[in-house]
């Protein structure tokens, strides 16, 4: 692959990886990412437990990775010539607004919860020699896992809007008003014209959340709308899309038991959800999916359900709510991962899609590109055959034709006989014949489709309830080990409440050996000054034994 037209050298609907020079940024996942000028960034994520903090850029002309260091922009007293600012941070959005790159909610690294913990090896390397070491330990372990587990809270926290100067590599906070929502991850934000659309997620006490809020970039105020009807079910990890300038697109996402298929569209006029329905190829449920746009078309790569990676790129024509089936990779190829991430650029006037990073089994570094048809030359698979359009245009005079094994047609001999005596020429009588032949012909061919395709989706509903009773089965199996889980933590708060009773009995314990100690230390007292006035009186008697004088 040639440097300067790597790109031109691709077949079209192929996801092709990309040969790199130099090194690489570590590998990722939950991270985020936007093209600018051909040049795609890549910021924070997750590897191994562990978020980022870095800002990657890849250049889609040298084929080459660069780190970008960023400043604060703060005073002049602020020393950060070579200082990464960014917290380190995954599931965050990020969405280019001019020459600044904003980055929308995500979770931060808890340093509080940190530092707990390390009070807590301290205590325990020191060692417990004491029953106050012993509660100390005990109430910085508990403290811990409340911080850890964002269980104690002194406030609500705010979800917070950074950006990253790319002209001036500055980093710094916007300060946002209104009804700014609650800190989240997990969580869509869409540009459109100047709003940003953010919907769902879960904050940080893990609770699920369908809400929806509207950031305006000129003013930067945070609104929240009231929608109606029906909305989605609480969700994060879902993708989403904007048509027309009009009509918000959500599908799939997960809760924390349940992983969704399902699409919703929110009108941005009437501020009403529905669930529209859809048609072409069937689509797993899936969350940590990627999507994006080019025209009409709306792009989803990766996802999976905790088992397994959802291998297929899906497109959905979304004036037409058509799905197909774009292209398939292998199972445990990066780009059926969760949390990658998927850009579109224009390069020498041609969009293409960029897709890096995400886990399914192992974290990837890798940098695929597609170089995606037209519109107009991709088509559902239904409309792909002549035949196909042609039983869909005569469907129902081909039922109605199928009800008997074969036509009813006039005998050949009839015709020609009534033909014969009513006076008409015999050629036009064969024309007709050979027409109601032709026709009977496609009629045939119709059925024939028609009942094929039903055959097929037959098999498919088939395949479906098989699918969904193994589904059954494993839901009552996790229902049935959550049983024995909320059982384990009843035994836990038991134990975890007899413990405190003894906590609050150890202040009594102690209480009482600090007495028994102040009167074994009286009771030392009284008899070393016993012993010294034996001691005394026996030296006198020796020394009357002894004749001495007084």
């Amino acid at each position: 692959m040639e440097v300067n037209n790597w790109h031109k050298e691709l077949t079209y609907d192929n996801w092709v990886p990309i040969t790199v020079s130099g090194a690489r940024p570590a590998a990722r996942y939950k991270h985020a990412a936007a093209v600018v000028d051909e040049k795609l960034y890549i910021a924070g994520g997750s590897r191994n437990g562990r978020h980022l903090s870095d800002v990657q850029v890849f250049d889609l002309r040298s084929l080459t990775w660069s780190s970008l260091k960023l400043k604060a922009n703060v005073g002049k007293d602020y020393d950060n010539s070579s200082q990464e600012i960014l917290p380190a941070t995954s599931g965050t959005n990020m969405i280019r607004w001019g020459e600044k790159l904003l980055l929308l909610g995500g979770n931060s690294r808890d340093t509080s919860a940190e530092l707990t913990g390390s009070i807590c090896a301290m205590v325990f390397i020191m060692g417990i020699k004491s029953y106050k070491c012993l509660i100390i330990s005990c109430l910085c372990i508990a403290y811990y896992n409340m911080v850890k587990h964002r269980k104690l809270t002194m406030f609500i926290e705010l979800l917070a809007v950074r950006y990253i100067d790319i002209e001036t590599c500055q980093f710094g906070v916007i300060k946002t008003s209104g009804s700014v929502p609650v800190a989240r991850v997990g969580q869509s934000a869409t540009l459109v014209g100047s709003r940003v659309i953010l919907f769902g997620g879960e904050d940080m006490s893990r609770k699920l959340l369908n809400d929806v809020h509207v950031l305006d970039l000129e003013s930067m105020t945070w609104e929240m709308i009231k929608t109606t009807q029906t909305p989605p079910a609480p969700r994060y990890d879902h993708a989403t899309a904007i048509q027309g300038e009009r009509y918000l697109l959500i599908f799939g996402g997960c809760s924390h038991s349940v992983f969704f298929n399902d699409l919703h569209l929110l009108d941005m006029q009437t501020m009403e959800w529905s669930q529209p329905q859809t048609q072409g190829d069937l689509v797993s449920p899936r969350a940590g999916h990627a999507g994006i746009t080019i025209d009409e078309s709306w792009f989803l790569v990766g996802g999976g359900d905790n088992r397994s990676g959802c291998p297929e790129t899906l497109v959905l024509d979304m004036s037409k709510l058509v799905w197909s089936v774009l292209t398939v990779v292998k199972q445990k190829d990066p780009l059926s991962s969760e949390g990658l991430s998927v850009c579109s650029t224009l390069i020498d006037g041609e969009k293409y899609l960029l897709a890096f990073g995400g886990y399914n089994g192992r974290y990837s570094n890798e940098v695929f590109v597609m170089r995606p048809k037209a519109k107009d030359t991709m088509r559902p698979k239904i409309f792909q055959s002549p035949a196909a359009a042609a039983a869909a245009a005569s469907v129902t005079s081909a039922y109605a034709l199928s009800k008997s094994e074969k036509l009813d047609f006039m005998p050949l001999d009839d015709i020609n006989s009534k033909s014969s005596v009513n006076g008409h020429p015999k050629d036009d009588v064969t024309d007709k014949i050979e027409a109601i032949k032709e026709e009977k012909r496609l009629l045939e061919l119709s059925i024939a489709e028609v009942r094929a395709e039903n055959s097929k989706l037959g098999g498919e509903i088939e395949e479906i309830n098989n699918t969904h009773s193994e589904l059954t089965k494993e839901l009552q199996s996790v229902q049935g080990q959550l049983v024995a889980e909320r059982s384990r933590c009843f035994n836990l708060e038991a134990k975890i409440a007899e413990l405190q009773k003894l906590l609050e009995s150890m202040q009594s314990v102690e209480d009482e050996v600090q007495a028994l100690r102040e009167k074994k230390s009286a009771l030392d007292q009284e008899m070393e000054l016993t012993a010294t006035a034996q001691r005394q009186g026996s030296g006198g008697v020796w020394r009357w034994f002894g004749g001495s004088e007084t």
